[in-house]
């Protein structure tokens, strides 16, 4: 079943771009250069307006609520961010999870197969979500073939110029991964212009001209307004927002620090050495394909919504409001996987807000779990990782089935804690109104301590190059 899934998509790996892995290693120096040149570009196309709409056509934003998480920004060359990767991503592993289909991930075959066909579907998902905003409205109900055309190459040119950036940097280019070096580029432009913006990026800012959290504030006190007023301004960034902010970014990097840490030694030397496996143990990636699943539905809701009003299959997914501003969901799955955006959300949806919140958990929980064979982050690949390394456990023997029996202690139920954990921060983020959405903060922070070691291992394995291969930089 699996090789014959996968070689469908065979014939077409041969008409993609692809960046071939170097040949040589690439130094700590040349990483950065080619690390900040993806980060200069992706800021460029997060800045240039896409030709041929009108700042007025189109402003109801389809996926203003997942902006964060798909490192997008509304009207840009970077419409589409990350979006079309994460879903291919996202996709692939729900294929993998369900054991719709099986890969042997330690078959180098079947690994290549499975990353190219994950990169062939990340393709048609930029052509099905550039051509889903045009016909979808979000540019204007009357946009002509010529118009919709330019727009169309736009987005897709775009999408594949990110597409190729991450696989650059992923491919050992650059530092890390590009998908998480644009999503903290990207929330982190929002939390800026929360903070200190004039416009919220559509139109005109919804409190007037001083829209920033901080700017509001301290031009409030100036004109004599109450301290309430000017600390808490439901429906736009406030100084509770802003606390709110802070509270997760410190949580997160107090989280990140917790770890179990097993005793190890190498086999022939006895050298006594620990190795951790962290609270966090998959990191952010939970979040990041729910909060991918939850965008598709928003999206896709939308767009069957316009278009089949009144169809019952088409209101279990979601019913919309579209006289407001932005359009919201009512009714559906959509309205439960849609997070309340601030205190007076909560407030005035307690219900959906406790399901949104266990809906958002229980997404982590089961992705974090999937993540762990997927990634080669399970206790099998760990235990042959050790052992590869010429390490082992004291007391125990050096067979791959009594390691692996004994870090199924451990990992199977951090991988789940963590889940649990990122949904629960996530979710209490948005109910407070953090700036740049609790998801994108709580990325964020997990990305830029992720960097912090990245960069701490590439100086170390520049300085000694014989622990690349003990630090998994082979």
């Amino acid at each position: 079943m699996t090789s014959r899934f996968l070689k469908i998509f065979k014939p077409f790996t041969h008409i993609t771009f692809e960046v071939k892995k170097p040949d040589r290693t690439i130094s700590f120096k040349e990483k950065s250069i080619w690390t900040i040149a993806c980060l200069v570009v992706y800021f460029i196309m997060i800045s240039v307006p896409l030709y041929g709409i009108e700042k007025t056509t189109g402003t109801a934003d389809p996926f203003f609520a997942m902006r964060a998480i798909l490192a997008s920004q509304r009207g840009t060359l970077g419409e589409l961010g990350i979006g079309p990767i994460v879903t291919a991503g996202l996709i692939m592993q729900l294929l993998v999870g369900s054991q719709i289909i099986k890969v042997d991930f330690g078959n180098p075959e079947e690994r290549a197969l499975y990353t190219g066909a994950q990169k062939v579907l990340s393709v048609a998902m930029i052509l099905f979500e550039a051509g889903a905003y045009i016909f979808g409205g979000a540019y204007g109900e009357n946009v002509g073939l010529l118009t919709g055309t330019l727009i169309f190459v736009q987005l897709l040119a775009a999408g594949l110029v990110i597409m190729l950036m991450d696989e650059l940097i992923q491919k050992g280019y650059g530092l890390g991964s590009g998908i998480s070096l644009f999503i903290a580029a990207g929330v982190s432009f929002n939390i800026l212009n929360g903070l200190f913006g004039f416009t919220d990026g559509i139109g005109a800012a919804p409190s007037g001209r001083y829209y920033g959290a901080i700017i509001a504030f301290f031009y409030g006190l100036s004109n004599g307004e109450k301290f309430i007023n000017v600390t808490y301004r439901p429906n736009n960034p406030d100084i509770i927002a802003f606390l709110a902010t802070i509270l997760v970014f410190g949580l997160v990097i107090y989280v990140e620090s917790m770890r179990i840490e097993i005793p190890i030694s190498h086999a022939k030397h006895k050298i006594p050495a620990r190795y951790p496996i962290k609270f966090l143990y998959t990191s952010n990636i939970p979040v990041i394909l729910a909060s991918a699943l939850f965008a598709n539905i928003y999206f896709i809701s939308q767009i069957m919504y316009r278009k089949w009003p009144g169809n019952p299959i088409v209101d279990l997914i979601g019913k919309w409001d579209f006289t407001l501003d932005q359009p919201m969901p009512t009714a559906g799955l959509a309205l439960y996987t849609t997070a309340p955006r601030g205190i007076a959300q909560v407030v005035e949806g307690p219900i959906r807000s406790v399901i949104y919140l266990f809906v958002l958990i229980g997404a982590c929980m089961i992705f974090s779990s999937i993540w762990l064979e997927t990634a080669g982050m399970g206790s099998r690949d760990v235990a042959k990782q050790l052992l590869d390394a010429d390490m082992q456990i004291p007391g125990f023997r050096r067979n791959p089935k009594v390691l692996e029996k004994y870090l199924d202690r451990y990992i199977p139920i951090a991988a789940l804690l963590g889940g649990l954990f990122v949904g629960l921060l996530a979710g209490f983020a948005d109910f407070l109104g953090a700036l740049g959405t609790g998801t994108g903060i709580l990325l964020t922070t997990g990305i830029i301590k992720q960097y912090t070691e990245i960069i701490a291992k590439e100086r170390l394995a520049e300085i000694s190059p014989a622990v690349r291969g003990f630090l998994g930089m082979e």
